[in-house]
């Protein structure tokens, strides 16, 4: 999503005159003495990787000389980005002291928005989630939506307090590229069309004057996974996403692949069949098949708690027989979607995740071999399928996660773990 000539850009400064205080904490890495300096950064992804590593280490893995890293870790020290570890004897020279990130060094906001809820997550310098407020609906309406962001977004901001709010560094946000489509399946067709002229990422950043970072939600999820799930070990990879409909993000070589238009790894609108001539309704898509909402639908229809995929009941009777019933179907479109992937990418790996319970996760996951096994796989590698690490967080995190690599890492566009 574009935003007019005369709105800011997420990474652009607002007026530093004109903002408020806490605004303006966005800035302090810009303005941070030496933050800009390559190697800084390195070192910083160098602890981040490992999760806490002696200086020699650190310069190891970075190629950089021991008084550069001890230059380095001492302003990173004194700037409050970096904490020491308890002392580490080992068997040979004098004991080693680790550093490793400071968990209060810098704060991100992470913002999804979804087909049937909205989350915002406080993150801290390693990823972890501080506090989460969610709200629910049948539908976005965006001027009702809107206001409920503030307001959460606005109770985040006072938990942290002015001291701990200039230490953020912005706001990322994760929601479909396209808002608007396939309301039609869910019954809200009309009334997406409001969402069409709406540029999330500039009404956000007016909202709050910071800087505001949008990305796919899936793509959000997928970077989530990359840095701080399976994924940190694996080079490339297909990520599937579980949701109201699925999506996807693809990862090649260590780094988030979004295309042209932002959009790579959208599975959801791969086909699951063939069009024949003189047919007339169009193939399905993979979403219109293996995605949440079908499940829910499934269980409204037999007059049962429509939100019972979240947790165990999903796989306990009444809920058990629509559960197989839309598992057969949803692994063998799955399957189909990999194994096309898998024809174009030549990948290894193909890691799930999603908003349902872990459970049922895994249960779709030991059908999808079988299903796999139902297409021909001569010519082609057949891609290991893993869980995903970090689940029904991972949207809103992976968003976090984008100002504070802005922000800090070597480069705000890599998402990479190459130092081993």
């Amino acid at each position: 999503m574009e935003s007019s000539s005369d709105e800011p850009r997420g990474d652009e400064a607002p007026p530093g005159d004109e903002a408020p205080a806490r605004t303006r904490a966005w800035a302090r890495g810009s303005n941070h003495v030496g933050m800009r300096q390559f190697n800084e950064r390195v070192v910083l992804q160098a602890i981040r990787v490992q999760g806490s590593c002696s200086k020699a280490e650190i310069a190891r893995r970075t190629h950089l000389t021991a008084q550069t890293v001890q230059q380095i870790i001492g302003r990173l020290e004194a700037d409050g980005l970096v904490l020491k570890q308890g002392r580490v004897r080992g068997r040979v020279g004098q004991p080693s002291v680790p550093m490793a990130l400071n968990p209060d060094g810098a704060y991100a906001i992470g913002l999804t928005i979804g087909r049937r809820n909205a989350e915002v997550l406080l993150v801290d310098f390693c990823a972890k989630v501080r506090r989460r407020l969610n709200v629910e609906y049948a539908f976005p309406d965006p001027q009702t939506l809107f206001a409920r962001i503030e307001e959460m977004v606005s109770s985040l901001l006072e938990d942290l307090g002015p001291a701990q709010s200039q230490l953020l560094c912005g706001i990322g946000v994760a929601a479909p590229l396209s808002l608007e489509a396939w309301q039609g399946l869910l019954g809200f067709e009309s009334q997406a069309r409001a969402w069409q002229a709406i540029d999330i990422r500039a009404r956000i950043e007016q909202m709050f004057g910071m800087p505001v970072r949008f990305i796919k939600d899936t793509s959000a999820a997928c970077v989530a996974e990359l840095v701080v799930g399976r994924g940190h070990d694996t080079r490339d990879f297909l990520y599937l996403f579980m949701d109201t409909f699925i999506g996807g993000g693809l990862v090649l070589n260590n780094q988030l692949h979004v295309g042209l238009h932002g959009n790579a790894g959208a599975v959801g609108s791969l086909p699951v069949r063939l069009a024949l001539p003189g047919q007339r309704e169009r193939p399905e898509q993979l979403l219109g098949v293996a995605s949440l909402h079908q499940l829910q639908a499934a269980y409204r229809e037999a007059g049962l708690e429509p939100l019972a995929w979240r947790d165990q009941r999903a796989l306990a009777a009444p809920w058990r027989e629509h559960t197989l019933r839309w598992m057969d179907s949803a692994a063998f479109a799955i399957a189909l979607a990999i194994h096309n992937v898998s024809c174009l990418l030549d990948i290894d790996h193909v890691i799930m995740d999603g908003c349902f319970s872990a459970d049922l996760r895994d249960a779709l996951l030991q059908r999808l071999p079988q299903a796999m096994d139902a297409y021909d796989w001569q010519g082609v590698v057949r891609p290991r399928i893993h869980a995903g690490a970090v689940g029904a967080d991972a949207r809103a995190l992976g968003a976090a996660l984008l100002p504070l690599y802005a922000e800090f890492m070597p480069s705000p566009e890599l998402f990479l773990k190459a130092l081993r």
